[in-house]
């Protein structure tokens, strides 16, 4: 990793160490250099750089929350705002601990998208109807429960000859006739 003007600039090699971190975090510098060809005390002063200039943010566990016994449901909010208080309006989502994810999208209109759980839709309505409604600038509230979930997972760095992607190698299935 090299610094230009006070900006990170990462190489191939802490590309290829960050796709092993997202692969499983829990390995050795010893395993990543071994896999990698490289010597496990570049990779851990490698990892130490990113994790310095924040380029690593965090390490943490992905837990199946229906597997341990909890039952939430999952929904998604669109918010709709009045622009001026648009932004004022996701920091306060931001702050709700009922609150996933929050993001904001240009269409028509200036809307604010939340991934929001709850334990049941008592609950979720009491969020909604109390934490939410009231802020000021909100115009209007879509709400989706999620009812199955097919996909959940987080973007993989890819360093491949169009430079960097955040998506995972496409799958080639061959059809059969």
């Amino acid at each position: 990793m090299r610094l230009k003007n006070d900006t990170p600039s990462l190489d191939v090699v802490d590309l290829k160490i960050l796709e092993a971190l997202q692969e499983d975090a829990r390995q050795t510098y010893t395993a990543i250099g071994k896999r990698l060809g490289i010597a496990h005390s570049t990779v851990y002063d490698r990892i130490r750089r990113m994790e310095q200039h924040g380029i690593i943010k965090k390490y943490t566990t992905l837990i199946d929350a229906e597997r341990v016994g909890a039952r939430n449901i999952t929904a998604i909010m669109t918010v709709y705002t009045d622009p001026k208080e648009s932004e004022k309006v996701a920091e306060k989502l931001c702050e709700a601990p009922e609150v996933l994810e929050v993001y904001t999208s240009l269409s028509e209109e200036l809307l604010i998208i939340a991934k929001v759980i709850a334990e049941n839709q008592e609950t979720l309505h009491a969020f909604i109807a109390n934490s939410v409604a009231p802020l000021p600038g909100v115009l209007r509230i879509r709400t989706s429960i999620i009812t199955k979930k097919f996909k959940e997972t987080q973007p993989s760095i890819r360093n491949n000859s169009n430079g960097l992607t955040f998506i995972k190698k496409k799958h080639n299935r061959k059809r059969r006739r």
